[in-house]
């Protein structure tokens, strides 16, 4: 019987660990507007259309909606085709949505981070535009 629990309790620390490597890496606001502005990396807004307009966005960022992240990919597949070789920075409302993409992309191989949010962004004072901007 106590060999039982404390395979059980290992299998749960394994499984943790597990989780723990998968997540991408928290990166801080300035640093991801550091990198941007060194043509090192792009940014992402990975939130929806309708928060898009109702908040602004990081006037650096790429829109590219985590629906069709989850879906087809086809705004993804190209936007990621045209920044070969760059680390993709990742931010949403919280930081939960940006974590999950950003970890999915390492998976497939691209270097990503988690900016967290635009909250985040803000607070750093960085630039920010309306949606419909364009990109700068």
């Amino acid at each position: 019987m106590k060999l039982v629990a404390l395979l059980v309790s290992l299998a749960g620390l394994l499984s943790g660990v597990t989780a723990t490597a998968a997540e991408a890496p928290k990166i801080a606001p300035q640093e991801a507007a550091k990198r941007v502005a060194e043509g090192k990396a792009v940014l992402v807004d990975c939130r929806e259309a309708p928060e898009w307009k109702d908040t602004g966005v990081a006037a650096p960022a790429a829109l590219l909606a985590k629906s069709d992240f989850d879906g087809d990919q086809k705004q993804w597949k190209d936007f990621l085709a045209k920044h070969p070789g760059k680390e993709v920075i990742v931010y949403c409302r919280s930081g939960g949505r940006a974590g999950t993409v950003a970890a999915a992309l390492q998976a497939k191989g691209v270097k990503a981070s988690n900016l967290g949010s635009l909250k985040a962004w803000t607070e750093a004072g960085l630039p920010v535009r309306a949606a419909d901007a364009p990109q700068k």
